[in-house]
């Protein structure tokens, strides 16, 4: 019988070493009695006598595997300034791929609908292949185009999971049997040449990116010749924005309900953040532009600009966003931005409104590196801070090059940690402000570069500013911590105080007499404790997992619990009639839910319905070794709302999300919640209130509230009402920028194409 093997052979002169060769073929030499300590070679093949066949166990797999790839896009490297520093070998980490690629996280289908043609997938576990770092960039090539976007997915992917310290899942496939909610969703399909139109985006009904192409107009042809064909896939910012989209959708997928102008702008400002910072991952990449701009990172630059080729392929002068400026349209000359408090007043289009986040976030690094570099400069300036004329020299760049990348590190880091610190849906970038400080405030412990004050300088500069707090500083940014769990802890409440009641608060501990704290009753603490833990059983069962699909299942059966099983859904059941706890989350847990306007627990008449999403463990470790520790989970609740004219006249209960008649509205609270594993407490809740919760303050600090009356809770009609007015601006025959998005259904946003409509362009105009 035919064997076929691969082998080695021993080049050693050391008389007591067997020479072995094995090829690939079939085994040309049989060695009776050959034994691993017969060899010199530092070898990991191990081999044993099989009738008369000797078999062996393949070498580790590697650590990294290299493709070359563009930095940017093709049209770089037709500059013979930047031809040097566009092609660069990306590292991703190792692992087993079939043609497509297909991977772990990803799955390349290359079908070009316009032709109706499949291209054949590329294999990069070909011998041939991996020799040569995989396929020369090329234009041309469909496979190449395959390659690419698998490379600049993985660079991104690899990016989240280093800084959430968790693995990414994409967003589930909600269905239509409410029993099994919704289905796991391994791979994110990527279509490299999906349609023949200037759009790339990324679609959560397919759960899927797609990718276009088109013919070039330019509006200047010494940039790029008209009519040649522009890929989209073979942009790195391009396909970085949209895998970044895909990924913030798994994280949470109610950003993409446009609730008010900052939710849409949210999602391209971050993707677009995520693609400028991981400019300075390229190191060829950055220090030719320190070089080019002798250190000065505001001045115009590549490491600013987003999609170069499409942008001057639709008729633009320049990229298609640039974070530090752009061209006037009279002179036609690059002019650098200023801030502008008056444009996050004005600016409600999400890409514009986006670009208010992004230039924030690219001024705070700016302000970082040119502290990190004041010590080079004093030092290549003799003291002056004025460097001399000419070229730098090599060592300042490489020194310069550290601290931006350094900076850029750090800055992209603290953006994608901010995630986990955000509300649930309805975010505003105010919100993403305080998510920002809190995030970096649990982990890193002295701030000593002063990076929290520069970014709370480049929002204010902006007129960016959250709403809820009094004074603006680093403590106050912070959300505030309770720490529920401790025994003895009080927590910090509304303003009007809570009247003590002999039945649940413990005569040991008086209530307080200042409005700025209460005394959570017995009961509830009580809960808490227990739903703590539960939550540390379910980071000890998922700690070292590392398969996706377990962690997807995992997370899925401590919520449902079962039949013997505790769930987390069961635990928070336990809350009902808790003032203290709708007072903590702004939801509502009243027996009195039907008059609000909600729909009942699948479980119980008594419960109104509620919804725990979201649920992950996060493990990081910080500068200075410091551990965090923490289980995260979101609570969302839903009510039915009658309108009329813009304005909140009862409630109806919703029988299920989709094509609402006029005059009817579905308006959702919700609430984050962070415990903290190592000391076992719940330690902020981060609310987007559903109820009325100045008004239950009002009623409970009159009143014994051994138990509620439903006059106490009421939605918050304020907050409704501006909802709906962004929605409809202030009629149902009018459309704002949310419906021209979506399309459809105002409450239909799971089952639309919001990124579809948000991502064209029309060939021959700027954006």
């Amino acid at each position: 019988m035919m064997r076929w093997f691969f082998g080695i052979k021993c080049i050693s002169s050391n008389v007591g070493c067997l020479g072995l060769l094995f090829v690939w073929g079939k085994l040309d030499l049989v060695m009776e009695n050959a034994q691993l300590s017969d060899c010199c070679c530092d070898t990991i093949f191990i081999f044993q006598k099989t009738n008369q066949v000797m078999s062996g166990f393949k070498h580790r797999k590697p650590t990294f595997r290299h493709l070359r790839a563009y930095a940017f896009d093709p049209s770089l490297s037709l500059d013979i300034n930047t031809v040097n520093i566009n092609n660069i070998v990306y590292s991703i980490l190792w692992e087993d791929l079939e043609p497509g690629p297909i991977g772990e996280y990803v799955e390349v289908i290359d079908y070009d609908p316009t032709i109706k043609k499949f291209y054949k997938p590329i294999d990069l576990d070909h011998p041939y292949i991996l020799a040569e770092r995989g396929l020369p960039p090329s234009e041309s090539n469909p496979q190449y185009h395959q390659l690419m976007v698998y490379a600049v997915a993985m660079h991104t992917i690899k990016n989240f999971e280093k800084a959430l310290g968790r693995k990414i899942l994409w967003s589930s496939r909600l269905l239509k049997d409410r029993k099994k909610y919704e289905e796991y969703v391994g791979r994110l399909r990527i279509y490299p040449h999906a349609m023949r139109e200037a759009n790339a985006y990324y679609s959560p009904m397919k759960k899927a990116l797609l990718f276009g192409y088109f013919s070039a107009t330019p509006a200047n042809a010494g940039i790029h010749m008209p009519d040649a064909l522009v890929f989209t896939c073979l942009s790195h910012d391009i396909v970085t924005h949209e895998v970044t989209h895909a990924i913030l959708d798994g994280i949470n997928r109610n950003y993409s309900r446009a609730t008010n102008p900052d939710v849409l702008a949210f999602h391209e400002a971050f993707a677009d953040i995520v693609a400028l910072f991981q400019h300075f991952t390229f190191p060829d990449v950055l220090k030719h532009q320190i070089a080019q701009t002798r250190g000065n990172l505001s001045s115009q630059n590549l490491l600013g600009k987003l999609a170069q080729e499409l942008g001057a392929a639709i008729g633009g002068h320049g990229s298609l966003r640039d974070a530090l400026g752009g061209y006037n349209k009279t002179t036609g000359e690059w002019e650098p931005q200023k801030a502008n408090l008056d444009d996050y007043l004005r600016w409600q289009e999400p890409h514009k409104r986006g670009s208010i986040l992004v230039a924030a976030v690219f001024e705070a690094f700016l302000t970082i590196y040119k502290n990190r570099i004041k010590d080079l400069l004093r030092i290549a300036s003799n003291g002056t801070g004025i460097l001399p004329e000419g070229e730098l020299g090599p060592d300042l760049v490489n020194r310069m090059a550290t601290e931006a990348s350094k900076a850029a590190k750090h800055t992209l880091m603290m953006c994608i940690r901010a995630l986990d610190y955000c509300p649930p849906l309805s975010i505003t970038f105010g919100d993403y402000l305080r998510a920002i400080i809190t995030a970096d405030m649990d982990l890193v412990k002295e701030d000593n570069r002063d990076y929290r004050l520069a970014f709370i300088d480049a929002f204010r500069n902006r007129g960016i500013y959250p709403d809820g707090i009094k004074t603006l500083s680093i403590d106050s940014l912070q959300h505030k911590m309770w720490n529920i769990g401790l025994e003895g802890k009080t927590v910090v409440a509304g303003k009007y105080g809570v009247r003590p009641n002999k039945m649940y608060v413990p005569s040991i501990e008086p209530a307080p007499t200042t409005n700025d704290h209460i005394l959570l009753d017995s009961n509830t603490q009580g809960l808490i404790k227990l739903i703590i833990r539960f939550l540390k059983d379910y980071a000890d069962k998922i700690k070292y997992v590392t398969d996706r699909k377990e962690i997807f299942d995992e997370t899925r059966n401590f919520i449902k619990g079962g039949f013997e099983n505790y769930g987390l859904h069961r635990g928070v059941k336990g809350l009902l009639d808790s003032v203290y706890f709708m007072r903590l989350t702004g939801l509502s847990f009243t027996r009195h839910y039907k008059d609000l306007g909600m729909k009942p627990s699948g479980q119980s008449n008594e419960m109104p319905s509620f919804s725990i999403q979201n649920l992950r463990l996060v493990s990081r470790t910080g500068p200075d070794g410091d551990l965090v520790n923490q289980v995260i989970f979101s609570i969302i609740q839903k009510s039915g709302i009658r309108l009329r004219k813009g304005k909140m006249i009862g409630h109806f209960t919703p029988e299920n999300d989709e094509s609402l008649s006029e005059g009817k509205y579905i308006y959702q609270g919700g609430c984050s919640l962070v415990f903290d594993i190592d000391s076992s407490t719940l330690k902020y809740v981060i609310s987007k209130p559903l109820l009325d919760i100045e008004h239950l303050e009002k009623e409970t600090f009159k009143q014994d509230i051994s138990y509620t009356k439903k006059d106490w809770f009421r939605i918050d009609r304020s907050l409704v009402e501006k909802e709906v007015n962004y929605l409809y601006q202030g009629e149902h025959l009018m459309h704002s920028e949310y419906q021209n998005y979506f399309g459809m259904g105002i409450n239909d946003f799971l089952y639309n194409e919001p990124f579809g409509f948000l991502h064209r362009h029309e060939t021959g105009h700027e954006e």
